[in-house]
């Protein structure tokens, strides 16, 4: 019997498998603490001690995480930035202020002790003026050293029960983030040379951390997040190929240049920008959401790429929370058969999304048993 280990990366190398890989995704991809106090950490709570331990024990890990960080000798954010966190009725506020370009820009998140999403109240970005300011940060206000000797320590930890699988966000990702999603796509559209050059400036100092930390820890795989900002119906397909093709690619043939495997985040809508997304290569593609979250089934996408890509995914996390257990093995059986239908360089079965309340309910965590259990027995 081969380890999760090993299936994991058979499965990333295209190689046959004794069964699909089955993974929570942030439930053991996220290192959670049942045992911490802290009134924030939302999994000290009813019935998440039961799904971490299921998740530990029976999945196919694959750890988070990303190179530990330190500012470079030269970094001089502090300059222009100033972070407040504070506590007010409860509830975590965290305020940037930054001040360059003659501007002062400002962001303000909020995040509550029984829900784990840090909710951005107040982007620091809200026009054109503001993102021109912005520019005007130097190269320095971004330079940092990165390290791999916790990704190096953590894969030890995990053994044999799974891999470590490097965290980053592409150019597109941290330029639209700066921003509602309203600015964002307004100003995407209507001012792409603008917004070209904040790609840019986000491009110069991703690229060198992916090209060290692919050198340092070859042969992983990564997860690049931001494909979804420049999908339907955020933005036309036709702006794909000059928001994420133009600067994720880089990105996707730098991890595979050190032997690595580089996955794809995409939510949504894939049906339209499936040949560009084809055109970079990427080893994996996730979450591949059902209809009518995305706009094309897990067969449909199995026939299309499923030779060259491992698809991870397909089950909402909403069928998780809301589907009764007897429906929801049904799906489960569906997505198996799909998933491994036909030729395909391999498929792991994975939620969009984990829970992000404080109580587990006892049919969620059934749930999550019938993957394990289905998945196991395929």
């Amino acid at each position: 019997m081969i380890t999760r280990r090993e299936r994991l990366m058979a499965t990333l190398r295209g190689e046959p498998v004794d069964r699909p890989a089955v993974n929570f995704y942030e439930i053991g991809g996220w290192i959670l603490d049942p045992d911490d106090p802290d009134p924030f950490n939302i999994y000290n709570g009813p019935g998440w001690r039961e799904l971490i331990q299921l998740a530990e024990t029976e999945t196919d890990l694959i750890r988070m995480s990303g190179p530990r960080r330190s500012p470079a000798p030269d970094n001089c954010l502090d300059e222009f930035q100033e972070v407040s966190t504070y506590i007010k009725d409860g509830v975590r506020y965290t305020r940037v202020t930054l001040s360059v370009g003659g501007r002062t820009l400002t962001s303000l998140t909020r995040r509550d002790p029984e829900v784990a999403t840090v909710w951005t109240l107040e982007h620091l970005l809200k026009s054109p003026e503001d993102a021109e300011a912005y520019l005007q940060l130097p190269d320095e206000a971004f330079a940092y050293r990165y390290s791999v000797d916790n990704l190096v320590a953590e894969e030890a930890r995990v053994g044999d029960a799974g891999i470590v699988m490097v965290d980053v966000g592409d150019p597109l990702c941290l330029a639209a983030s700066l921003f509602s999603l309203a600015d964002y796509t307004v100003l995407a559209l209507t001012e792409p040379q603008l917004f070209h050059r904040l790609l840019e400036q986000q491009a110069r100092h991703i690229y060198p951390m992916v090209e060290q930390v692919a050198r340092d820890f070859p042969g992983r795989l990564w997860r690049v997040v931001g494909s979804e900002y420049a999908s339907e119906p955020l933005l036309p397909a036709y702006l794909y190929p000059e928001y994420v093709v133009r600067y994720t690619g880089p990105i996707v043939q730098t991890i595979q240049k050190y032997g690595g495997f580089a996955r794809l985040h995409s939510h949504g809508r894939l049906r339209r920008i499936l040949p560009d997304i084809a055109a970079m290569a990427p080893a994996g593609l996730d979450p591949i959401e059902p209809p009518p979250q995305g706009d094309m089934t897990l067969a449909e996408l199995r026939e299309a790429i499923g030779q060259q890509t491992v698809l991870f995914g397909n089950i909402e996390a909403s069928e998780l929370e809301l589907l009764q257990p007897d429906a929801f093995e049904a799906r489960m059986q569906q997505a198996l058969i799909e998933g491994t239908a036909g030729k395909g360089r391999g498929f792991v079965l994975m939620p969009s999304a984990c829970p992000y309340g404080r109580t587990i309910p006892p049919h969620v965590l059934a749930n999550y048993e019938t993957m394990v259990r289905l998945a196991h027995a395929f």
